[in-house]
């Protein structure tokens, strides 16, 4: 998929909200404390889709995972909210949104992934939204784990 592509797919699906471009900057690298130490938040306002209204806000991502060491492949179920583990990292899905069934099939939830390494200090990995229907246009890139999103239902 083209760059382009890429960027008219994030327009269509999450226009940018009213006052977004007055959003503070999430800021570049420097460790974050464990995930103990960071409080469970929804997505941050300017984040969440001004077209909520047309879209439904679910409370469960349903992330497909892979271990390209191990070979494995899970299905995690991650409520919005609540860390969960594979592996090394800690995935928190802060919103979980899917076009209704009437619209075009569209999945998306905003993520935040850590990798927790026992007696360093916790790495962020990924923080923004990832797409159903193009995990490529905002992947998390690992030399040992993927995650991508599959779907949004309710608890």
């Amino acid at each position: 998929m083209s760059r382009r592509a890429a960027v008219l797919a994030l327009v269509l699906f999450f226009p940018l909200a009213a006052g977004a471009e007055d959003a503070a900057p999430i800021p570049p690298g420097g460790p974050i404390p464990p995930s103990p130490a960071i409080p469970a938040q929804p997505a941050p306002d300017s984040l969440q889709s001004p077209a909520a209204g047309s879209d439904l806000s679910l409370d469960m991502a349903v992330l497909g995972a892979l271990d390209k060491v191990t070979a494995r492949v899970q299905t995690i179920e991650a409520p919005v909210g609540k860390p969960v583990r594979f592996g090394t990292l800690e995935i928190i899905a802060r919103a979980c949104k899917k076009h209704r069934p009437e619209e075009s099939p569209e999945s998306a939830a905003f993520l935040d992934i850590w990798d927790l390494k026992p007696g360093l200090p916790a790495q962020s990995l990924f923080r923004g939204w990832m797409f159903s229907s193009s995990p490529a246009v905002s992947a998390m890139e690992h030399p040992i784990y993927d995650i991508w999103v599959l779907d949004c239902r309710k608890q």
